[in-house]
């Protein structure tokens, strides 16, 4: 699938992150972060951001919102918000454009809180604020005088009609306003809300340099026991990246739910049936985005965490594999100095292994207690408990911790 057409790849400025498939993201909050200053916090870590090797940054909703977390957006033009005033975050894009580190923006545009009552008493009107919708810019199930849905319902709150025209405009104009304030890339919130033909169209107008969708669905349980083979759920995630015409990449969910059960003792997990990860990463790993955790599955919230005593071998594992790697804030500053610095070491084994998005996999080894593989030809990988090293001379060993040691092959 990695085989794109030509001219989608030349004719946006995504194609060419793309191509290279060198990028590594930070996740710059948790779930609590609106309670801190936080745009001058991480202002103050650029210098370290950039150093680490980071390509971009994922910022909270930078918006007015009808919750802290920014996420039941009201005002979509007010860059004032919980994580600090317009000015903080102008100067922390800055910061982050004068280190070369892109910002990449939350896209919240599935469901916005009204001002007023309008249809039904529901406050589903957008009047008096920039984008003063009304009734059918909401859709029909969720109380407005719009369509039916083209995707999911988030419940609760007005989710808007992308089926009208004078909504897709408006938010294609917020979202080219949005690149002149600062930002480069975007990530788009729970994107099985609307259909991904209107994420296409959005990014082919607004020209973001990389795009990742969440598109969060359950991975296949038989009761609470994570099943094998997982591949309808991966498939799903790459229906979802196909219909937005290749441009967007999406967050691996299927790697991270196999890979967290396989870190307790179950890393035949990490072998699908025809020898390859087996993941969205083991399809389609340039558009496969990778990550341990976020605000939403670990943080406070701790919807799916990724178990504890494991972070390190969940990090050693998609270092050093294809697909682009998403570090998580809490992992990276809230833990104890010995994780931050791992995790460089593993970023910097990535860059100077040439491991890419689009990097080959040859897996050695997949059984209870032991993983084994060569990625490209340069990286070898063991995690687990399991007693196992390459047994050949020309490799040397690079980084070890708790359960993972990589190998490098000798200049």
């Amino acid at each position: 699938m990695d085989n794109l057409n030509n001219t989608v790849e030349e004719s946006t400025d995504l194609g060419a992150v793309l191509r290279k498939g060198k990028e590594i993201l930070l996740q710059g909050f948790n779930w609590e972060s609106h309670k801190y200053d936080w745009w001058e916090n991480l202002e103050k870590k650029v210098p370290d951001i950039a150093k680490s090797g980071f390509t971009s940054v994922w910022l909270p909703p930078a918006i007015n919102s009808f919750s802290p977390d920014g996420y039941l957006p009201q005002n979509l033009y007010l860059l004032s918000s919980s994580y600090g005033s317009e000015q903080q975050l102008k100067a922390l894009l800055q910061k982050l454009s004068e280190y070369k580190v892109r910002a990449m923006a939350d896209i919240v545009i599935n469901h916005r809180i009204g001002t007023t009552q309008g249809h039904g008493g529901l406050y589903n009107r957008y009047d008096g604020i920039p984008l003063a919708w009304d009734e059918h810019a909401v859709t029909s199930c969720t109380g407005g005088l719009g369509n039916q849905s083209t995707g999911d319902n988030f419940h609760g709150v007005p989710n808007i009609d992308h089926s009208q025209h004078f909504v897709r405009k408006d938010i294609i104009g917020w979202l080219q306003w949005l690149l002149c304030v600062g930002f480069q890339d975007f990530r788009f919130d729970f994107a099985r809300g609307y259909s991904a033909k209107y994420v296409k169209e959005y990014i082919e107008a607004a020209k973001p340099i990389f795009s990742v969708g969440e598109y969060w669905d359950s991975c296949n349980y038989s009761g609470s026991v994570l099943e094998y083979n997982q591949d309808s759920h991966r498939q799903r995630i790459i229906n979802w990246i196909d219909a937005t015409g290749q441009l967007s990449s999406a967050f691996d969910f299927t790697t991270k739910g196999i890979l967290q059960e396989a870190v307790k003792g179950q890393f035949w997990r990490l072998r699908d049936p025809q020898g390859k990860p087996p993941g969205v990463m083991g399809w389609w790993p340039s558009r496969a985005v990778t990550f341990i955790d976020n605000h939403d599955t670990g943080s406070t919230q701790a919807h799916w965490p990724f178990p504890s005593n494991h972070i390190m071998e969940g990090y050693a594992y998609i270092l050093t594999h294809p697909g682009t790697p998403t570090v998580f804030y809490d992992h990276f500053y809230d833990g104890d100095d010995s994780g931050h610095e791992q995790i460089v070491k593993l970023m910097e084994i990535r860059r100077s292994g040439e491991i890419h998005s689009r990097s080959s996999v040859r897996i050695l080894e997949a059984k209870d207690n032991l993983y084994s593989a060569v990625i490209g030809d340069k990286i070898c990988i063991k995690i687990g408990d399991g007693s196992w090293s390459p047994s050949d001379r020309e490799w040397t060993l690079a980084t070890s911790g708790q359960r993972y040691a990589i190998w490098q092959k000798k200049q």
